[in-house]
């Protein structure tokens, strides 16, 4: 089975003011956030990645670009739409902490799967969407490159929590429960039995073990052996 990296694009300028960016357009990354995305590229350069698929908007199409310039060989990133930002409708563009004090507010929180955001998209369809194009691209990744085979998609918070919240088999009213932090890295794959989640919202640790591929098949009972580490660095005295 293929491996999916789900990363998040690094801080932007709307992370550090309170703004829901949505899908305004020109919201770069900031100098943390370009900061943020070099790390996670070096993080996994070490990884055999065979794609990089990206969000259309610029912030993730910035995080998808330095993580394919660390990848030897590598191809330009290509743009899923599906996997771009909630359409948040009416909500683009206010502060935060305004729209806190909303009633739709405590549903997003609380009742996901009943929001419709105003002018805007259901959160069930958000994740529907979603998940349909991160499957889609792992099966294509799996028949083209094998099941050894590691690809990357960057995308938003959002996003990458309904992916997760599916993987883990939780209700969309519990990925509330998740975080993806800002350059993230979150490792899926897709087993002919289940998905599989190797890991959530790492923000630090070298990925390089992923050349040697993830365990496929059954679960193992009892727990298994883990993943192969990566090799301690060399001192030279």
């Amino acid at each position: 089975m293929a491996t999916a990296l789900l990363v998040r694009h690094g801080r932007t300028t709307a992370n550090a003011t309170g703004l829901l960016a949505g899908r305004t357009p020109g919201v770069g990354l900031d100098d943390l956030g370009r900061d943020q995305a070099a790390r996670t590229a070096d993080r996994i350069a070490g990884a055999p990645v065979v794609q990089v698929v990206s969000s259309p908007l610029e912030r993730c199409r910035e995080t998808a670009r330095a993580i394919v310039e660390r990848q030897a060989g590598a191809s330009p990133s290509s743009v899923e739409d599906e996997l771009t930002e909630c359409d948040y409708g009416e909500w683009q563009g206010r502060r935060l902490e305004d729209l806190a004090t909303e009633d739709l507010w405590r549903t997003v929180q609380s009742h996901p799967s009943a929001v419709v955001f105003p002018g805007g998209e259901s959160m069930t369809g958000m994740q529907a969407r979603a998940v349909a194009a991160i499957r889609r691209h792992d099966a294509a990744v799996e028949a083209e490159h094998g099941p050894g085979a590691v690809w990357v998609a960057v995308s938003h918070g959002d996003i990458i929590k309904s992916v997760l919240a599916d993987a883990l088999g939780m209700h969309l009213d519990m990925f509330q429960r998740l975080e993806a932090g800002p350059a993230s890295v979150s490792i899926v794959s897709y087993g002919a039995s289940r998905p599989r989640v190797w890991a959530t919202n790492t923000d630090s640790g070298d990925l390089s073990w992923l050349a040697k591929g993830v365990r496929s098949g059954d679960a193992a009972v009892g727990g298994s052996a883990g993943t192969p580490a990566a090799p301690a660095p060399r001192i030279v005295t």
